[in-house]
Formats: structure tokens, C-alpha cells, sequence
């Protein structure tokens, strides 16, 4: 036959090709969530032992005197929520999120303590978390943990002193939610004790009211230690 009359071929009848398996994955196991989701504190490149003065290579985790790994937690106000954003959910033996308690009033003492008291039950548990809105003290608004003190009543810690008198305002709203907090910890991150005035930088140092030690800001990132010192 010439060239043009050679039959085209089909290709449905192929010879069928297997592709290559799959590589194998080594050592298939659960992933390592509690190492991948903490963030261990480590020495720095010039760090120094305080006895010796020997430089500690970089990257030694820091431990705590109990030998627990050190971890960071960042302070201060979480930012990017929203009390509009808290997702209903009801559970069997959790608190339903999103849902309004039943406020009577709500004091500050003039320090970081603000206490509420509800006209019913409110449910709480310790380190429940609350979305307050529409205090008269704009500072004293947000999400917190919460201090349980009784059926009725119950605490929180603001980022600030707060001034002292009743805080409650015809559109006062408080309602429970549950924020998403670093593994490993129980409570909405905070601060306690007055605004630092002026804004501490890195490096700078705060001494404890009681005289037992000082809280060194170890960057501009917002993150803090307890240091042992005179």
C-alpha cells in the first residue's frame, strides 16, 4: 500500500501500561503534633554561662528549674477578634458558646480586676472564656478568661488598670466563646498589673511590685520572662 492509504490506528487498542507505584512513605506514623505546634524557647548565638562564662552553642532549648522545655506565649490583648464572629455550638458537657449572659452589673475595683455579677446561674467554669461589649471603660472590653467566684459572679483580668466604678451600659454585652490559645495553655494570654508608661523596648526592664524578681522584654514582638534577681 502506499504511504496515505496506511490504516490509522485505533488507539483503544493499546496495549494497557501500568504506571509506576507510588513511593513508599518511610516510617508512616501519626504526625509529632505536640512538637510541631510548641514553640521552645533556645539560647541565642552569644549567650554566655553565668558561672563559667563559656559561650553555649545556639539553639540549646531553655529549661525550666522543674526541667520542662520554655515555651513562648505571647501578651497583651489578642488582636483580629470579633464578638459578631463567635460560632453557636452546643455541647454535652460544655458551656454553649454564643450565648448572652444575664448581666446585673459590672465593677471595676481600680485595679486589673473587673468583676461581674449576673441577675442568673451563669454556668462558668474556671478559665471559661467570655466576649464583653459596651462597657462605659472601652479598655475593659474583649475576650478573657474568667475567675469563678460563684454561681452568680466571676472575674477577669484587663490589660490595664481600669478606673474604679460601674462599668454597665444599656448595650452592655457578655457572652461566652472559645478562642483558640497556644498548646500547652489554659487561659487567653494577658498582663497582669498597670499599663507599662513609657512603652518598654527590648531589653528594658520592670520590677515586680513585690521585690522578688524582674520582668525583662526580651523583643518588640511582645514577648516577656520571668527572671530570677535582686
Amino acid at each position: 500500500m502506499c504511504q496515505h492509504c496506511y490504516d490509522t490506528p485505533q488507539e483503544q487498542n493499546r496495549a494497557v501500561v501500568l504506571p509506576a507505584d507510588p513511593v513508599p512513605i518511610f516510617y508512616p506514623s501519626v504526625e509529632n503534633f505536640e512538637a510541631d505546634e510548641t514553640d521552645y524557647r533556645s539560647v541565642g548565638p552569644t549567650t554566655l554561662d553565668p558561672v563559667t562564662g563559656i559561650p553555649i552553642p545556639s539553639q540549646i532549648l531553655r529549661v525550666t528549674e522543674d526541667c520542662n522545655n520554655r515555651t513562648t506565649q505571647p501578651y497583651g490583648e489578642p488582636v483580629g477578634l470579633t464578638q459578631n464572629a463567635v460560632m453557636p455550638f452546643n455541647g454535652a458537657t460544655l458551656t454553649e458558646y454564643g450565648v448572652p449572659l444575664s448581666v446585673l452589673s459590672v465593677t471595676a475595683n481600680g485595679t486589673t480586676t473587673v468583676q461581674v455579677t449576673c441577675s442568673k446561674v451563669h454556668g462558668l467554669q474556671p478559665n471559661y472564656q467570655v466576649s464583653i461589649e459596651g462597657l462605659t471603660n472601652p479598655a475593659a472590653n474583649g475576650f478573657y478568661s474568667v475567675t469563678v467566684l460563684g454561681a452568680t459572679t466571676f472575674t477577669y483580668q484587663t490589660y490595664g488598670v481600669i478606673l474604679a466604678g460601674n462599668l454597665v451600659t444599656p448595650t452592655t454585652r457578655i457572652i461566652t466563646c472559645l478562642v483558640g490559645l497556644p498548646y500547652g495553655y489554659a487561659t487567653i494570654p494577658q498582663i497582669d498589673g498597670g499599663a507599662l508608661t513609657p512603652k518598654v523596648t527590648a531589653g528594658d526592664l520592670v520590677s515586680l511590685e513585690t521585690g522578688l524578681g524582674y520582668i525583662a522584654l526580651e523583643d518588640s514582638a511582645g514577648f516577656i520572662e520571668l527572671e530570677s534577681g535582686p
